[in-house]
């Protein structure tokens, strides 16, 4: 129970950041539509994001949080204080340089995450002025996220899973009530990105002094926990980020495509990042501590158990969440964006894009929660060749399918950027899964899967075809107000969810089921 404690409070912090997310987003759909100025700024702010997610939320924290782990079970307090000492050190050194190179080498930067932008051309210099405020983003949320890793460790969740809030309040401020009044508003988007990652980060230090755990950071080489640290991120870096280099490819050769593709794909990821960021993201946040612990405390059962568990649920909540964002894409796109400069064609193209990223929701939520497996056992290796395997998928299919067809000329090729992302994730979720069952590490338990895959096939097809029909025609979605939209949407929520409710209680499951159960032997 405290693990589903632990996940509902991450989970709310989370819904909390993803729902002033979407009111971020609004502002910038009002505020700016899908124009070259939004193409600038996604690109700006999506490179260090990048970065972010491969130093902050994936290697630092991954390698970081089951060595925080062992320390906390074989070491003194004093001890492992000098390993977070260290470790924020000896990194804040790496991340402070890496951000001077970034401010420096802006125009290389654009040119290579973006090549599709004109050098001389408008969305290629509002880019690169943008890049030189947002890149250094990197540096304070790294931070951030690694301090988080090491309260998270220590059974405190809520205020690292507060931290995006603060990004968002910061960015709609700037979005809508200071950009209006510079000569150069996406100037003053960038600078708000800038402002928020020192906001973050103070409040996390502040966390890290509350728990008793900050001390002056201290660079070092020769301390046995960072080498170790640093031994696991390095392929790391590269393992638990393939979903992210995935989408940076979609930016790569989106930059190609027509003006507003870039921007058109930001907003459909943004509320597929959702569901995800409220439950797979935060449940994936809580089983890394405690998979690291049973691991240390050589306890395969508990274990094995916590995983099954895990991916059960990822399942109960994923599977309907992509239902309804396939079978809603119009309503919700005409809903949250359509309003402002944010016209009907742009409304239609983030509906193509929302509708091909829901077919990836299940593996990207999946990878989240099966890349704890392996990084709780410390082991990094194998989600790296995974991620190889993965990410080829994804290259090759651009190459082949989607190059051509933008080069044909046929309509919404971002759309299909989309779909080679989801394609690529459910090749790395695979792989991850079967290497975790040839290694043994994994038995699910086959009873408890029988009977929860019947009930959700039979919840998800009544949920789906209610919010088909109850949908309607999406064309007309757009010519409603405000007020009609979100009470039709409501109502397809809220229909959509006692169906699929229903469903499941009629089939048999019951609140009791949600619980994490007591370990048993593998294969009982």
């Amino acid at each position: 129970m405290s693990v589903l404690r632990n996940t509902s409070v991450v989970g709310a912090m989370t819904f909390l950041s993803r729902l002033s997310g979407m009111v971020r987003d609004q502002v910038y759909s009002v505020m700016f539509g899908a124009g070259p100025l939004m193409d600038a700024f996604l690109v700006a702010f999506k490179i260090p994001n990048f970065l972010r997610r491969i130093t902050g939320e994936g290697a630092f924290s991954q390698a970081f949080v089951p060595i925080v782990a062992e320390y906390r079970q074989k070491n003194t307090a004093e001890e492992q204080r000098e390993l977070i000492a260290g470790v924020m050190g000896t990194f804040g050194v790496v991340l402070a340089a890496m951000t001077a190179v970034g401010v420096i080498a802006a125009p290389l930067v654009i040119l290579l995450f973006a090549p599709g932008f004109d050098p001389g051309g408008d969305r290629h210099a509002l880019a690169e002025s943008m890049l030189r405020w947002t890149f250094p983003y990197i540096f304070f949320i790294s931070l951030t996220a690694l301090a988080g890793g090491v309260v998270n460790s220590y059974g405190r969740f809520g205020a690292a899973a507060f931290n995006p809030v603060l990004l968002n309040l910061v960015m709609i401020v700037a979005a809508a009530f200071v950009a209006p009044r510079c000569a150069q508003p996406g100037l003053a988007l960038a600078g708000g990105v800038f402002v928020a990652g020192g906001v973050q980060l103070a409040m996390q230090l502040w966390g890290l002094k509350r728990a008793g755990l900050l001390r002056r950071p201290q660079f070092t080489l020769v301390h046995e926990g960072v080498r170790r640290v640093g031994k696991l991120m390095l392929p790391g870096i590269f393992g638990s980020s393939v979903a992210q280099i995935s989408l940076l490819l979609d930016t790569w050769i989106a930059s190609f495509l027509a003006t507003g593709s870039i921007a058109w794909m930001y907003y459909a990821d943004r509320l597929v990042e959702f569901p995800m960021g409220v439950f797979s993201i935060a449940l994936a946040t809580v089983i890394l501590p405690g998979l690291s612990a049973h691991h240390a405390a050589a306890s395969p059962e508990r274990f094995n158990t916590m995983l099954d568990w895990a991916l059960r649920m990822v399942f109960l909540v994923t599977v309907p969440a992509a239902v309804a964002l396939f079978t809603l894409a119009g309503p919700l796109c005409a809903t949250i964006y359509g309003y402002g400069k944010f016209h009907t064609n742009d409304v239609t193209m983030a509906s193509y894009a929302l509708m091909t990223y829901s077919l990836g929701l299940l593996a990207f939520s999946l990878v989240k929660v099966l890349a704890p497996g392996y990084f709780a056992r410390q082991d990094t290796r194998t989600p790296v060749r995974v991620g190889m395997i993965s990410l080829g998928v994804n290259i090759g299919f651009n190459l082949l399918v989607v190059a051509p067809a933008a080069y044909a000329g046929l309509p919404a090729p971002h759309a299909m950027l989309a779909f080679s992302t989801g394609l690529g994730a459910t090749v790395n979720a695979f792989l991850l899964w079967r290497g975790l069952r040839k290694q043994g590490v994994y038995q699910p338990e086959m009873a408890r899967w029988r009977r929860l895959v019947v009930q959700l096939l039979l919840a998800n097809v009544a949920m789906g075809a209610f919010l088909w029909w109850f949908g309607g025609d999406w064309a007309a979605w757009t010519t409603w107000s405000w007020s009609a939209r979100v009470l039709r949407l409501g109502l397809c929520v809220v229909g959509g969810l006692a169906i699929y409710a229903a469903v499941l209680l009629a089939t048999g499951l019951r609140p009791a089921h949600l619980r994490l159960p007591v370990a048993q032997p593998a294969g009982t």
